[in-house]
């Protein structure tokens, strides 16, 4: 009795501090986030937050005002705050101990509808108390390995005794009633609500009201219907009276909630404590009854002591004098206190059907250049009205280092009123072809594509700047420094691959010559294909010493061609320079007398010129030109392969 009075007296302090405690650590602890659904394939899961939902009529509340539990928690606090970050199995208040599966539920179903709805801050402690107050944490997790509650869980015939009166509406098909609905599973769900939100969050092929991971999906939906913020407390005490339409209800949940952010810890399924003290005054039992066997549907007994009515003369048995029993008044049964709760409605996603591509520019564009357009789309209903606030994301597939500005691959952007979405805007990197950008609604297999290309810097013409035309001797470099304009459409373009070529003639078509000039390289076989990219003024700079004569002598040319048709050609002559007349050679005096000839025995004086060395050609003692490339192209020729 003292821990019933206890208890009772407990119940009337949710109605201020605790209740204001637990609003406030909502508030401060819940901000808004965008979580990827996680996946928990070994078991088979898909990605959480794919469940779906139909709007169908519904009757009100979850529950139906079905009874609950309102045992209310024990004073002291479980743990610090923060102990539940991790989650392993130990011992505290066992009132503070949540079976291992059902704490899985709740926490997926909060991550799932954070990547879903995530302004709706709905906080895993949350459904925790209401299933505290609904079934006892599933009867203190007596569950299956897949999560199911075994043995079934359901709550007694709403037949309007004390309840609410609703007839049957699935043929007995969730709850075994073909007459009255009951509340089933261990968030308590009646038969037409979980036909609205009912899930299939562990991705096994059905919607089961009586399995934790459905039921904590559909709940944490549910609760955030109606586009609510549960850190905001109008909105979280209209959804925890949408579910139970009573104070007592609000408050009882509350206490559990703001319990269970204090600190909890993980216990073992089947361990929980089990529920106590049903609203309806019916002692609690560690499951309802069999769908098969329904509870009882006639009122409460009447007590076994009951109160005269004071209003009434004691009668007496007449001519006897002998007193008779008081007739017992039977108390008034009070019908369900009905708060004004507005319907659930369904959530943006949910009511999307069509993601539907919206035609705008073409997206193409040349390398390390924006996109002058962005994919854009329409979230659709099925009668083709615009939804607005739907997540949207989209992110670049395909292999490309295009990216969104700012450096990232995906993005997620909410749909306006006109239910529209556009991606930011895209800028090109370096690697040419085609790629697709993809839309997809957040939670939902909806999905458009996008193709994308890129493609090389155009320069249509190319202009030599100071000459067209170069000589070297042969075995020595081109010792004179040139530069090559390139524009596209009147305006410098910079960043263009020319590729420069060394070749026997002016035509477009010429094969690449297989002798004479080269372009410079540390070692190997000589080069005469390369690919130089323009500065960012749009110049090509040769440096002295870039062009190498070779050995053979000829006219060669320097063939640039640029993708956008721009081309141009640098005459290359290759010849040994003519010689220098001689400084130190004797010349004969005019006035030395011719010699007289002689005897023909006497030999012939040897000409003094074939005793003069001949002249070094002035070429062959030019220094050797400096290895040095222009900062406007690149460090290096690069050779074609």
């Amino acid at each position: 009795m003292t821990a019933q009075i206890s208890r009772r007296l407990r119940k009337g302090a949710t109605n201020g501090a605790v209740v204001a405690a637990a609003v406030a650590a909502l508030a401060a602890s819940q901000a808004p986030e965008m979580v990827p659904p996680p996946a928990d394939n070994a078991s088979g899961d898909q990605a959480i937050g794919t469940g779906d939902a139909t709007q169908r009529s519904g009757e009100g509340s979850a529950t139906g005002q079905s009874p609950y539990y309102t045992a209310l928690p024990e004073l002291n606090t479980p743990n610090k705050p923060g102990a539940s970050t991790h989650m392993p199995v130990i011992a505290g208040p066992a009132e503070a101990g949540i079976p291992a599966s059902v704490l899985s539920a709740y926490k997926r179903a909060e991550q799932s509808i954070r990547s879903t709805h995530p302004t709706c801050n709905l906080p895993w402690q949350l459904l925790a108390g209401i299933g505290k107050v609904e079934s006892g944490q599933a009867n203190g997790g007596r569950v299956d390995d897949n999560g199911t509650a075994s043995p079934p869980i359901f709550g007694p015939a709403l037949n309007g005794i004390g309840f609410a009166n609703i007839p049957d509406t699935d043929g007995g098909a969730y709850d075994g009633d073909k007459t009255y609905d009951r509340a089933v599973g261990p968030m308590q769900f009646i038969p037409s609500t979980w036909a609205t939100w009912g899930q299939d969050a562990n991705s096994d092929g059905k919607k089961d009201p009586n399995n934790i991971y459905d039921a904590a999906q559909a709940a944490g939906l549910y609760l955030c219907a109606d586009g609510r913020n549960l850190a905001l407390k109008a909105d979280l005490d209209s959804a925890v009276l949408s579910y139970n339409r009573s104070r007592e209800y609000l408050n009882t949940v509350l206490s559990w909630f703001e319990y269970y952010q204090r600190g909890t810890h993980q216990i073992p399924d089947g361990t929980g404590v089990l529920p106590v003290d049903r609203s309806d005054g019916r002692p609690a039992v560690p499951s309802s009854p069999s769908p098969t066997t329904p509870a009882p549907t006639t009122p409460p007994p009447t007590p076994s002591k009951p109160t005269p009515t004071p209003s009434k003369p004691t009668p007496s048995e007449p001519g006897t004098g002998i007193t008779l029993p008081p007739i017992p008044t039977k108390p008034p049964i009070k019908p369900p206190v009905t708060l004004p709760v507005k319907p659930p409605t369904l959530p943006s996603a949910a009511k999307v059907t069509r993601l539907t591509a919206v035609a705008n520019v073409k997206l193409t564009t040349t390398t390390g250049k924006n996109f002058t357009g962005v994919p854009r789309v329409a979230a659709l209903d099925a009668s083709g009205a615009p939804v607005s606030g739907v997540a949207v994301r989209f992110e670049i597939v395909g292999a490309t280092d295009t990216r969104f500005v700012g450096g990232a691959m995906e993005a997620t952007v909410t749909t306006t009123e006109a239910g529209l979405a556009s991606a930011p805007a895209l800028r090109a990197g370096e690697k040419t072809g085609t790629f697709t950008v993809r839309a997809t609604v957040v939670g939902r297999p909806l999905v458009a594509d996008f193709t994308a290309s890129v493609t090389e810097r155009l320069a249509d013409v190319l202009t030599p700047v100071g000459g067209d035309s170069l000589s070297a001797a042969p075995g020595t470099a081109f010792a004179q420094e040139f530069q090559v304009r390139a524009t596209d459409r009147g305006a410098l373009a910079p960043g263009v691959l020319v590729t420069a070529e060394i070749v026997t003639s002016k035509t477009a078509d010429t094969e690449v010559s297989t002798e004479g000039p080269s372009f410079k390289r540390p070692d190997g076989p000589p080069v005469r294909t390369v690919r130089l990219k323009t500065g960012t003024n749009g110049l090509l700079t040769f440096a002295p010493g870039d062009l190498l004569a070779g050995d053979k002598e000829g006219l060669f040319y320097l063939r640039l061609t640029a993708p956008g048709g721009g081309i141009t050609f640098i005459d290359l002559t290759v010849t040994e320079p003519a010689p220098a007349p001689s400084e130190t050679s004797p010349v004969p005096s005019e006035t030395t007398p011719a010699p007289t000839p002689t005897s023909t025995s006497t030999p012939a004086p040897t000409p003094t010129s074939t005793s003069t060395p001949a002249p070094t050609p002035t070429s062959t003692s030019t220094p050797a030109p400096t290895d040095s490339v222009s900062a406007s192209a690149t460090s290096s020729p690069v050779p074609l392969t």
